[in-house]
């Protein structure tokens, strides 16, 4: 397992698993506590969550003000780009972003800590995620950063305006929202 901090947000990190492929097919290990944990991903993991989206979805930005979530994702079918967005107001990367592709060809996992928003948009026909939790699912305390907000000015690799739920249609500006201290 190869473990790479983001060159723009060093607490986010990429995961390469070890994958063993032949003629059948491959195996991987979705996850091994101790592998992860002297990788320095140590925190508990409480909930595993699954989605399906089809090409041109895009699901996020959202965090959780009270009892935020560390998250693992990873694709299960599909590729996506996912993105994280630093929203930790006294963070020198306040504001910034990164986004990567994850797929199930390259098999590559995203590590969002507590403390960023998270989003993906889906460029393959389908796509399911999924991606473990550090702590449970709170509605109440879940907010979302706007996906096109202009002072964070992400990069989405979509060709036309994407399939948002009511929610994601309600988000929030950088400059208007909610965020940690």
């Amino acid at each position: 397992m190869i473990v790479t901090p983001d060159d723009t947000l060093p607490d986010v990190l990429k995961i390469e698993p070890r994958v063993f492929g032949d003629s059948r097919g491959f195996f991987f290990e979705v996850f091994q506590q101790e592998r992860y944990s002297t990788s320095g991903l140590s925190q508990a993991f409480v909930q595993d969550n699954v989605s399906r989206s089809s090409r041109g979805t895009l699901r996020g930005l959202h965090f959780q003000l009270v009892r935020p979530q560390a998250k693992l994702i990873q694709v299960i079918r599909g590729e996506i780009f996912d993105v994280a967005v630093d929203v930790r107001k006294s963070s020198p990367t306040f504001g910034h972003w990164m986004g990567c592709r994850l797929s199930d060809v390259n098999h590559h996992q995203l590590y969002v800590p507590a403390g960023f928003a998270h989003g993906f948009c889906v460029i393959s026909e389908t796509a399911d995620v999924l991606y473990k939790c550090t702590d449970y699912y709170f509605p109440q305390h879940e907010r979302c950063l706007l996906w096109n907000d202009p002072a964070v000015g992400i990069a989405w690799p979509l060709e036309d305006f994407p399939i948002l739920s009511a929610k994601d249609q309600q988000g929030q500006t950088l400059a208007n929202l909610e965020s940690f201290d």
